[in-house]
């Protein structure tokens, strides 16, 4: 059985733009868990208060999952990792220190021997308070196979039960990296007493190729994001890895704890949360993977599916067909159930607010499916509290003129109304909003799609700003495509605000 370690809300949340708040954390910490991984790692503790806040509270409200915090071999990283996860019903502490010449020489500033006894010392400090210790060579990739070997195994002696070997910058090919699995698991005595783990970056596009490479020669855990999301090229996908174990049993003979049916929802929660677009050609949970275009694919899948599609998309949670869920006249009661249903916890403040937007979405639409209960949830994701706040706007356009919009926010303290100018109603309320919180914004990707069906369907827009040397993603929801941009835009820019807070 493999373990499935996830990083996003750590090693993932450090992608740009995709930073998330407590509350995004926790409805992610729970999903997680109903997708059935091992381990989450939810965080670096020692990195900020809001780190520690957000892992405490993880470590708090999860029941059937491993809560891990990070820290390095320090005193003061340790003691936060482990005030942070001590209420969780399993813990562990993930201790790293890098091993490679060139960090040694140009980060550390240490020699091997210093190294050596670091990890010695803090390992066994970690141990005095948790029995589950994950110690990572960081850049392991590029790390001396001999004192690889060396590191890992005073690692075990002082209490390591998991060894993590990472690729740290996305250098290893797969036949190197599967190598170098294979020289620790057979040179290090009681290697195969511990989990060994691995940790791929995807800058070269091999990161799920070296993952699998390592799980062929022993590997016991993976680690990886969900989305592949992560800094630079990202991380290798939790989606891609369960799939490949499952759909290439007969090669690989491994299997997971992973409940393929919630991969599809884990997907699209995320992307909301944190509002970056999966690529349609992305592998597992890509739009395209399961359509065909060519005529010939066409006819062979209505033939027999399994021509052209090696994987059923129910196994990853896709439904062909769905049942009309609730209407206009539908209460809270009924709400709360098909909420429950659909794995998302809401308290009776939230509930108050989530109600409030299904009636004005069963106003607007005859029918509403589960997919809309979906955007509506994913609606409530987009409140970026503090910043600005939508009161109303409206937009004025007529064939071969420029369009103007009226835009009217509160900040909290006033309400400021502005006129903006453009080529359409979209790029005249983005000009409005330039007036109101000024130029220092510029917009870096915008894009709009329709999550529901019928010609009243919920359309989503996605944005990105950057302002100095930094991005802030933005999204809104809404069958007015206009207030939608106008919501996306206001929350890309409380993003900012919030992160100067």
């Amino acid at each position: 059985m493999i373990k499935i370690f996830d990083t996003t809300l750590r090693d993932g949340e450090q992608s740009p733009g995709c930073s998330m708040n407590l509350y995004e954390k926790l409805q992610m910490a729970r999903q997680l868990e109903r997708l059935g991984v091992d381990i989450i790692e939810a965080g670096f503790p020692a990195a900020s208060q809001g780190d520690f806040d957000a892992v405490q509270a993880i470590a708090r409200s999860l029941s059937k999952t491993v809560v891990c915090g990070l820290a390095r071999c320090t005193k003061n990283d340790i003691d936060a990792a482990y005030n942070a996860i001590k209420d969780a019903k399993m813990q562990r502490i993930h201790v790293f220190i890098a091993t490679s010449d060139i960090h040694l020489k140009y980060k550390l500033k240490k020699t091997r021997e210093e190294v050596l006894s670091d990890i010695a010392k803090y390992v066994s400090y970690a141990k005095s308070f948790v029995d589950d210790i994950e110690f990572s060579c960081e850049d392991a990739s590029r790390t001396d196979l001999d004192f690889l070997c060396e590191a890992v195994d005073i690692a075990i002696k002082n209490g390591a039960t998991t060894i993590n070997l990472p690729d740290t910058v996305g250098y290893a090919v797969p036949e190197e990296y599967a190598n170098m699995i294979r020289t620790v698991i057979e040179n290090v005595p009681n290697a195969d007493k511990v989990d060994i783990s691995v940790h791929c970056h995807n800058d070269l596009g091999l990161a799920v190729a070296n993952s699998l490479a390592a799980v062929k020669v022993g590997a016991t855990q993976v680690e990886c994001t969900i989305n592949g999301i992560g800094e630079r090229a990202g991380n290798a996908a939790c989606e891609e890895i369960v799939m490949a174990l499952k759909t290439r049993h007969d090669y690989y003979g491994e299997e997971t704890a992973i409940k393929t049916t919630e991969i599809m929802r884990t997907s699209n929660l995320l992307e909301q949360i944190t509002a970056t677009r999966v690529s349609p050609t992305k592998p597992i949970v890509g739009k395209n993977v399961f359509a065909h275009e060519a005529g010939i694919h066409q006819h062979g899948v209505l033939q027999e599916k399994s021509t052209y599609e090696i994987m059923d998309p129910a196994m990853i949670g896709i439904v062909e067909t769905e049942n009309l869920v609730l209407g206009k006249h539908s209460g809270k009661h009924a709400l709360r159930a098909k909420l429950e249903e659909l794995g998302y916890e809401v308290d009776d403040a939230q509930m108050e607010e989530v109600f409030v937007d299904f009636k004005s979405i069963a106003d607007s639409k005859k029918e509403i499916y589960d997919r809309d209960i979906h955007a509506l949830m994913l609606k409530e994701f987009q409140k970026v509290s503090g910043g600005y706040e939508l009161i109303d706007y409206s937009a004025f356009t007529s064939n071969g003129k420029e369009s103007k919009t009226i835009i009217k926010l509160s900040n909290g303290q006033e309400t400021i109304e502005r006129v903006g100018s453009g080529a359409g109603p979209v790029d005249a309320a983005f000009d409005c909003m330039a007036n109101i919180v000024g130029d220092k914004f510029q917009l870096e990707d915008f894009a709009i799609h329709s999550v529901t069906r019928g010609k009243d369907a919920l359309g989503e827009t996605f944005l990105s700003l950057r302002s100095d040397d930094q991005v802030f993603n933005g999204k809104g929801l809404s069958n007015d495509i206009i207030k939608s941009s106008i919501i996306a835009y206001v929350n890309a820019v409380n993003q900012q605000v919030q992160s100067q807070e």
